[in-house]
């Protein structure tokens, strides 16, 4: 793309990425006083807070569809673009879809630089491209922030779909990125963040999920329980013939924040371990430095109080649990006995992926969390 004048794009917005979007608190309010709508054809339904909504179309086939977009997370046009696309897909990968068709959605001011438009416009595009995901059209307003993203659907068989429910106790909790992504981009709105952090965290919200996503559907066709028949999901359940109990990815609300959904859907408790959970290079500099975005603070004020802590946790450590991330990784419940595989299987493919944790029955606390992490424990991708 061609050059543009020199412009911080996070220096118009408040807040960037997914760090940007509204408490949970408030949604959780809001949401809870809605009425649910009668269609049997509602497999997973705003009502379940789950990755996205999945509608049956026939008896083999079902739609998946998510919407996903907000202000610039870094400052260059074309890489805002990428990220803004990589986190809208990631909610169709999360339910185990196969994304199809995109719609873009974008805030502009009237008096911005084209050219700043075209690159977002741009980098967009170009991993759309790389998910085989067809951009169909869109729709633009004025507005004095930048907002970019789309509308996505997917395609996804009836009787495969992952959802937040279905965790069972005794399986083992794989994670695909590294947290740090909310902290990392209010350093770069301050000024204040490292190149080195930058480019780790750029590297992670531009990486599809598509790979891992991929790993786990040809997982689960390979080990799937033999004699009990296909079955449409129903939104409460999940197919106890997979090995992957449940699976969601971890965006704006934080680890802690999408770890109590899948906790509250499944009926269990949730156990982390701190040295195990991977870190994006300079994440704990920047809370330590005070780049500590609100998002962070909203989650922390809605969910800290599902959660246990092994004490001498420092807070740097607590608070990263929190953190928003933009385009994050896959948090996956699966089989004890199939743990080693699929990780083996997921690293295989070029994806990062770690066990950070363990699903346990019910108790009081949903998420207790023990162990400290190391220092200088990073994930490269």
């Amino acid at each position: 793309m061609p050059d543009v004048k020199s412009i911080r794009l996070t220096e118009t917005v408040k807040a960037g990425g997914c760090a940007s979007k509204l408490s949970p608190a408030v949604l959780d309010k809001v949401l809870g006083k809605l009425p649910r709508q009668n269609d049997p054809n509602v497999l997973v339904g705003f009502d379940h807070a789950d990755d996205a909504g999945v509608y049956k179309i026939a008896p083999d086939l079902a739609l998946v569809q998510t919407v996903d977009f907000f202000t610039p997370i870094v400052d260059d046009p074309y890489t805002f673009g990428q990220i803004a696309a990589t986190n809208a897909l990631s909610d169709v990968y999360a339910m185990g879809g196969r994304p199809i068709t995109a719609l873009a959605h974008v805030c502009f001011p009237a008096s911005g630089e084209l050219e700043v438009l075209e690159q977002i416009l741009a980098g967009g595009l170009s991993k759309m491209m790389e998910a085989n995901c067809t951009v169909v059209g869109g729709h633009s307003i004025r507005d004095e922030e930048t907002k970019f993203g789309y509308s996505v659907t997917g395609l996804i068989d009836p009787a495969r779909v992952f959802t937040n429910g279905g965790a069972q106790p005794g399986d083992r909790l794989l994670f695909t990125k590294a947290l740090g992504t909310g902290v990392i981009s209010t350093a770069i709105k301050q000024g204040t963040a490292k190149q080195a952090w930058i480019d780790a965290a750029t590297r992670s919200m531009t990486t599809l999920n598509k790979t891992a996503a991929d790993v786990i559907t040809a997982f689960c066709k390979t080990t799937a329980h033999v004699g009990t028949g296909l079955r449409p999901i129903q939104a409460e359940q999940s197919s106890a013939r997979f090995p992957i109990h449940s699976l969601t990815d971890v965006t704006g609300f934080g680890l802690i924040g999408h770890a109590r959904e899948m906790a509250l859907a499944s009926n269990v408790s949730l156990r982390f371990r701190l040295n195990q959970i991977p870190l994006l290079e300079g994440a704990l500099d920047c809370i330590l430095a005070g780049n500590i975005p609100g998002g962070l603070r909203n989650n922390r004020d809605f969910a800290e109080c599902v959660v246990g802590y092994e004490e001498g946790i420092a807070e740097e450590l607590k608070a990263i649990l929190f953190d928003p991330q933009t385009a994050g990784g896959l948090l996956i419940s699966v089989a004890s006995e199939h743990g080693s595989e699929l990780l083996r299987l997921l690293r295989a493919g070029g994806v990062p992926a770690v066990e950070v944790g363990e699903v346990l029955e019910r108790t009081r606390l949903l998420i207790t969390v023990a162990d400290q992490i190391v220092c200088g424990d990073k994930l490269e991708f």
